[in-house]
């Protein structure tokens, strides 16, 4: 009985004691002997006080941690901010480089079809170039067959009498007073009209040739009762040949034509006797028919 008794006391004592321990709050100083904290105590208040520590540190942390996370929000407002006045500016720019591409790409358009315009119209002034080389040819080698049928059509007759020849895409037949006037007539003479006949029959063989008769005289005046001058003698003549051509050897009068040159354009000098009898002639111009090439010029304009 005694026993339980002091037992119980014991534990009186003990709660007693334990609840008179004092209390430390984190980090408070603990004297070094303490009767009312066991070793046990020591050791959890000890461990307790770390934790505190450590809670503060990493409340200090982590408001450390809050400020920075709020200077990284200002940051990534004013950079979100920068962003949209970027993306802005890089709209309006790319409105203007649109505009700008579009405006070139019309004007790159426009200079595409003016020099496909221009490579159109070249290629046709080419072709029209060749059409016209091509003419040109076939009148050249007309005029070159024509003289070798003349020449040898023409054989029988003294150079003084007559001369072929070809300039300028032409063919000249040169006749003298000699083969066909008697001084200051107009009158054809027999021979004279011999050659004319030749020249006719070449002449009707080959209707793709116009004729010009040119009358020319030498620079010694005349003035008679039918010829003012040495001018209206020469047309005379001219007129008096296209005259034997249409009427006596049926030549197509709409490719004659007879004009006069007076003693304006000689061959030589009417100085000597010599010369005034080349300048006394009558020059028969045989030319290939130009419709074709003017044609081809008129569609080239």
């Amino acid at each position: 009985m005694r026993t339980n008794r002091f037992i119980l006391w014991l534990c009186a004592a003990a709660i007693a004691a334990s609840s008179c321990a004092p209390f430390y709050k984190c980090g408070e100083a603990k004297p070094e002997n303490n009767y009312f904290l066991t070793k046990r105590a020591m050791l959890l208040l000890d461990e307790r006080d770390s934790l505190c520590y450590a809670l503060d540190a990493r409340v200090t942390e982590i408001g450390q941690l809050n400020q920075n996370i709020d200077e990284l929000n200002d940051d990534v407002a004013r950079l979100q901010t920068s962003l949209r006045d970027v993306e802005r500016r890089y709209k309006d720019l790319m409105g203007e480089k649109l505009s700008e591409s579009e405006q070139f790409s019309l004007a790159l358009q426009q200079k595409t079809q003016e020099l496909n315009e221009k490579e159109r119209l070249l290629a046709e002034r080419e072709q029209a170039l060749n059409d016209l080389r091509q003419v040109i040819a076939r009148q050249d080698s007309i005029t070159r067959r024509l003289n070798d049928v003349i020449r040898d059509a023409l054989l029988g007759f003294q150079s003084d009498e007559l001369s072929v020849d070809v300039k300028n895409g032409k063919v000249y037949v040169s006749m003298s007073d000699k083969l066909l006037f008697k001084s200051g007539s107009a009158a054809v003479e027999a021979k004279g009209k011999e050659a004319l006949k030749v020249l006719a029959g070449v002449l009707e063989e080959n209707r793709d040739i116009d004729i010009l008769v040119e009358g020319h005289t030498d620079s010694i005046p005349i003035h008679t009762a039918k010829y003012a001058d040495n001018w209206d003698l020469s047309v005379a003549r001219a007129t008096s040949i296209v005259r034997i051509l249409t009427g006596e050897y049926r030549i197509e009068p709409n490719r004659l034509t007879a004009s006069g040159k007076g003693e304006y354009s000689p061959k030589a000098s009417n100085e000597s006797p010599e010369g005034r009898a080349q300048n006394r002639r009558t020059e028969i111009i045989l030319s290939p028919k130009l419709e074709e090439i003017m044609q081809l010029l008129k569609m080239d304009d």
